[in-house]
């Protein structure tokens, strides 16, 4: 494995590698909905025989409002989380938000998941690398894309040997993100394979009167954008009804969307490479 390749359980991204994609709802909802979304990504991966990911949180500390779910919790979300997985035969991400639950989140997940607003957050980038379980940082809201050299030497100080790092978006004025492409570029330099967030990157942090708005409408411009700029994955959130979602529903695609979505990414990275 070359350095700016990562390998999140069976699934290798990075340079040589095909287009991957890290899919699942923001949150987990429940065990039910944990099996169904893994199953139907992993038809969809087999339909367009593409690598993938299933990722969820069992909780979500950055919440807007104190009222909002969080999601069900370590102890009772990893267990389901890892069982669908498995039984779909997926690797896991899984998000980090305290030092204390890198090795616990480690038993379960195949691959530990730095939040944005957390990427400068040492003992956590150190508590994650010390796990030996593959890493992907999102670059924080505020960071510009070169400061992500200073994250991943932190990850490798610590011993972390898969880092992968992700754009979401950086905050323009309040409420509202742009994504700047040069972005992907600039971090695929360090080394480290690039991810584009395709869904957080149309999110409107905030903006929904104690929760964040979203505008799906341009996830797929956006994605296509980084496709053809050159990136080595896309993560996307997914809900089967996001007007119910328990958290981002409004940036979430549908699995009708989704499934469109690679198609059309799929035909741009081929395009690409065979010009």
């Amino acid at each position: 494995m070359t350095k700016n390749q990562c390998k999140m359980g069976d699934v290798t991204i990075g340079q040589g590698q095909p287009l991957a994609f890290i899919c699942g709802p923001c949150v987990a909802e429940d065990e039910n909905m944990a099996q169904d979304y893994a199953a139907r990504l992993k038809a969809l991966s087999e339909k367009h025989q593409i690598p993938m990911v299933f990722k969820a949180s069992f909780d979500k500390a950055n919440r807007t409002s104190i009222t909002s779910y969080r999601g069900p919790g370590a102890q009772k979300g990893l267990p389901f989380l890892k069982e669908a997985a498995e039984t779909n035969g997926l690797p896991l991400l899984v998000d980090v938000h305290q030092p204390e639950q890198a090795a616990l989140a480690a038993e379960f997940a195949d691959v530990l998941q730095i939040p944005a607003f957390l990427c400068r957050q040492t003992d956590l980038l150190v508590a994650c690398a010390e796990t030996g379980k593959p890493v992907n940082v999102k670059k924080g809201q505020f960071l510009a894309p070169q400061d992500m050299a200073h994250v991943v030497k932190k990850l490798e100080a610590s011993g972390a040997g898969n880092i992968s790092v992700t754009e979401r978006g950086t905050a323009f004025g309040y409420h509202n993100l742009v994504v700047d492409m040069r972005s992907l570029m600039i971090m695929g330099d360090l080394g480290v394979p690039v991810v584009f967030d395709a869904t957080h990157s149309v999110q409107l942090p905030g903006a929904g009167d104690g929760k964040s708005g979203g505008q799906r409408e341009f996830v797929m411009p956006l994605a296509r954008a980084a496709v053809a700029v050159g990136c080595d994955a896309i993560y996307a959130e997914v809900h089967h009804n996001p007007e119910i979602a328990k958290s981002d529903g409004p940036n979430a695609l549908t699995f009708e969307m989704l499934d469109d979505l690679m198609g059309a990414l799929l035909r741009i990275r081929n395009a690409a490479e065979n010009p």
